[in-house]
């Protein structure tokens, strides 16, 4: 009989961050009000499961949406640099308020290779980096379950990878939203589903509503590892 072991990558929950920066790796961006409120929930939802390992990215948002999991669960988090933020050339430039670097002409010759890509952190290299912390996860936890406390860019990209899917997309349409849990299902060391929840989707603000199901009522999703969507 094999053993069954989870693990969930979840995403951060909202950032106070009125500016519109795309704060990436930078230190000082924190949970919003409503972005505690998401942790809270996500640790109501499954603070009951079997989750005996639990790990975070180092930057702050991370660590303080990891941690009413860890109160409820009992568990010191491991922080990781694995799991971090990619690396994005477009860090501390604004996207709201009316503003958008991506209109800047000078910007434009980073947008050349979208494959790679060519602002930013390779996504093969992403990849590699969070396949290994999901793997030393599933062996810290095996035979019950993880948490990884990680981004939404690293969690999708990792996704797609794990599916067999291109890494071209758009951003928008992601399904990867506050506190979302991406979650890897294996049997012994083999991936056998991917499934996909949001247990605080009844709080994601309008804003963030850009996956197809990331409208707050999303149902649970299971997809076989390697199935395309």
């Amino acid at each position: 009989m094999s053993t069954e072991t989870i693990v969930h990558l979840l995403r951060h929950g909202e950032v106070h961050n009125p500016e519109g920066v795309l704060y990436g790796r930078r230190d000082g961006f924190h949970l919003s009000e409503l972005g505690r409120r998401m942790a809270e929930r996500v640790a109501d939802e499954i603070g009951e499961r079997d989750i005996t390992h639990l790990v975070s990215s180092p930057l702050e948002r991370a660590q303080e949406t990891a941690a009413p999991l860890a109160a409820a669960r009992d568990l010191t988090p491991v922080l990781d640099e694995r799991v971090i933020e990619s690396e994005n050339a477009f860090e501390g430039k604004r996207f709201g308020r009316g503003e958008n670097a991506l209109r800047d002409p000078r910007n434009w010759v980073k947008l050349w290779n979208p494959l790679r890509p060519s602002w930013g952190e390779p996504y093969r290299d992403i990849v590699g980096r969070m396949m290994a912390a999901i793997g030393d996860a599933r062996k810290q936890a095996l035979g019950h379950e993880a948490v990884v406390v990680s981004h939404q860019l690293p969690i999708w990209t990792t996704r797609l990878a794990a599916e067999r899917r291109s890494f071209l997309h758009d951003p928008r349409k992601r399904q990867c939203t506050l506190c979302s849990l991406t979650s890897f299902h294996y049997a012994d060391d083999r991936l056998v589903a991917l499934t996909y929840s949001e247990p605080a989707g009844d709080l994601i603000p309008v804003r963030d509503k850009h996956a197809p199901f990331s409208a707050g009522d999303a149902p649970a999703e299971v997809r076989p590892q390697g199935e395309a969507p």
